[in-house]
């Protein structure tokens, strides 16, 4: 039986900008459970990667309610910085990996930042880029020595650095090549279905709803169900 770890409900966010206030979530409701992908389709500009944002608390919505293992993320008592490092691992469309760290120091980074010991971190963020193929010289290389697939695969190990319950992926394939795309949506999978993880990935990409066990649309910061989870 799964096990409910993401609750959204009646989210919605506007911007302000110059032309007038835009809404770009629309009291958006869904669950996402533990061992499952969870995928949200629709077109740029539909507001699906500022949900995710939303989730990640990287933006706050005006209204609504967002829990993470039991935990309300908008109660005024949360520790943000906390819940982004413990609870949640980012996995973004251009990778964001620092460009003056390796690999490895990348993957290190999150568990420095939670007060790891370095042996510990140097050893979990070695075992981490080893299951995603990245090892060797990899490990000392930076990221515009690397490939856009290897680039991804560490930021995947990074997401994965303080092994939080929810990984979230925006556009995980945007700017990689098809077969490159596909073995970085299997590592997802994966992550899922073996290792327990919630995995919540947005995208225009529709053929990613094959591996999703859970699925929306996005449109016009509205969000519907075309499928449903267990």
């Amino acid at each position: 039986m799964s096990e409910e770890i993401l609750n959204v409900q009646d989210v919605s966010k506007t911007f302000q900008v110059k032309a007038g206030d835009v809404t770009a979530i629309e009291n958006a409701s869904f669950t996402a459970d533990k061992g499952e992908v969870t995928t949200i389709v629709g077109p740029s500009g539909s507001g699906k990667t500022t949900l995710l944002y939303v989730i990640g608390s990287l933006e706050k919505p005006e209204e609504g309610s967002i829990t993470v293992a039991g935990s309300d993320i908008l109660d005024s008592g949360t520790d943000l910085v906390r819940y982004r490092r413990e609870n949640v691992g980012f996995v973004f469309q251009f990778f964001n990996l620092i460009p003056t760290l390796t690999a490895l120091e990348n993957v290190m980074l999150p568990m420095d930042l939670a007060g790891v010991r370095q042996a510990e971190q140097h050893a979990r963020a070695t075992e981490l880029l080893a299951k995603m193929g990245v090892d060797g010289r990899l490990l000392k290389a930076h990221p515009n020595k690397m490939s856009g697939g290897e680039n991804q695969r560490v930021a995947i190990a990074r997401a994965l650095a303080n092994d939080p319950d929810v990984i979230l992926a925006d556009e995980p394939t945007g700017n990689l090549d098809t077969a490159t795309g596909k073995n970085v949506i299997e590592i997802l999978t994966a992550l899922a279905h073996d290792e327990g993880k919630c995995v919540l990935m947005v995208t225009h990409d529709e053929s990613i709803l094959d591996v999703s066990d859970h699925a929306f649309q996005m449109s016009d910061g509205h969000l519907s169900e075309i499928r449903g989870g267990s």
